[in-house]
């Protein structure tokens, strides 16, 4: 996504094993001006499973991220001590958020009012990355 400044510098990078596809799916359902940016898929005698991302760039509300499905099972996987931050214009934005991405996901501080923001959430996804979710001022 270019910028007055230029191209974005620095992008976000998640690693999957086996769901980066149906993840940007799901992510992209959520934000307006959302896409697939570029697609590579493993092939037949590859490392990584047939069909699966080998690698893609996506953008989210304007922003991008890459992803992969990694070939290799790294026994780790995401924490919430990283997660993404969204800015919500309006209530009903981070109720529809919020609620879509706690289904098989996790709760970490549940939506409500706290002392930094009107309404603010911080949820786990089914994929377990972590956002957390504020009311824009």
């Amino acid at each position: 996504m270019p910028s007055a400044t230029g191209p974005q510098k620095i992008t976000t990078f998640l690693m999957f094993e086996g769901h980066a596809e149906e993840a940007m799916t799901f992510y992209m359902s959520l934000f307006a001006d959302s896409e697939i940016v570029a697609i590579t898929r493993y092939g037949p005698g590859e490392a990584g499973t047939e069909g699966s991302v080998r690698h893609a760039t996506f953008s989210l509300a304007g922003q991008r991220f890459m992803c992969i499905d990694s070939s290799v099972n790294h026994g780790f996987s995401f924490t919430p001590s990283i997660s993404l931050h969204v800015e919500c214009e309006t209530e009903d934005e981070i109720d529809r958020v919020y609620a879509a991405l706690l289904e098989k996901g996790q709760a970490l501080m549940p939506l409500g009012a706290y002392g930094f923001s009107a309404k603010y959430g911080w949820v786990a996804d089914r994929f377990g990355v972590a956002w957390q979710l504020t009311l824009a001022a």
